[in-house]
């Protein structure tokens, strides 16, 4: 082990339990909106998951180097994600903009290294850890797309919407990027900012569907705690 990684392995020791991620404080409000029976849905935060942001042309030499680290290639077309909906995938922003998720794996220091070593000098592209400006919501259960229906202006029955796709939408009125990652479950990636509001509006969604967390009891349990005395 080099001096550098033994000082990294130190920092996270030192910094990890003091993480706290975007929505963590409305974990009890999330487990207590959970609904049963045939129209089943659970709402909960993947925290710290790996993401970089990426910029290339398909085909050209900076998306070359990139796909070489990746081990998928970039996609190419609209809505389409590469790789493994479990661990590292691609997801297309724009014609020249993707981001690399990895939810096998938590955010630590230097994860985009091996992406900024692919672009040598005078190679075009960039790549750069994005994880800690958007937060993975997981919206899961035969409930979940009618939960998404009420806010996203997308049709998302699956012969539209298909495991295995995203898009950059509103869900109400907040910025977000959707992830098809199952038959009934989907990731919501808002910016960090937003996730306690877009938790507590997927919340009031998940009560029409018979959540046995009344919305009095939700609000009470969902109260941020003091961060100050």
């Amino acid at each position: 082990m080099t001096a550098d990684s033994t000082t990294l392995t130190t920092s996270m020791d030192v910094l990890e339990p003091l993480r706290a991620a975007p929505a963590r404080h409305l974990t009890d409000l999330m487990e207590g909106a959970a609904v049963t029976g045939a129209r089943a849905v659970t709402l909960r935060e993947h925290e710290f998951a790996v993401q970089i942001g990426l910029r290339a042309v398909p085909g050209e030499q900076g998306a070359t180097a990139l796909e070489s680290v990746l081990g998928v290639p970039l996609p190419t077309a609209h809505g389409e994600v590469t790789g493994d909906l479990d661990g590292l995938h691609v997801l297309r922003l724009s014609p020249d903009e993707f981001l690399a998720v990895d939810v096998s794996r938590r955010q630590e220091p230097g994860v985009e290294a091996p992406y900024q070593e692919a672009l040598e000098e005078g190679v075009p592209g960039q790549a750069v850890d994005l994880s800690a400006n958007r937060t993975v919501l997981v919206l899961e259960g035969p409930g979940a797309r009618e939960v998404l229906e009420k806010s996203v202006a997308l049709d998302l029955h699956p012969r539209e919407f298909g495991v295995g796709r995203a898009e950059a939408t509103l869900l109400s009125t907040i910025p977000v990027v959707l992830v098809r990652s199952g038959e009934q479950t989907w990731r919501i990636l808002p910016r960090a900012s937003f996730a306690d509001h877009l938790v507590r509006w997927l919340v009031d969604g998940m009560t029409e569907l018979g959540s046995a967390c009344p919305e009095e009891e939700s609000a009470q349990r969902s109260v941020r705690p003091a961060q100050h005395a």
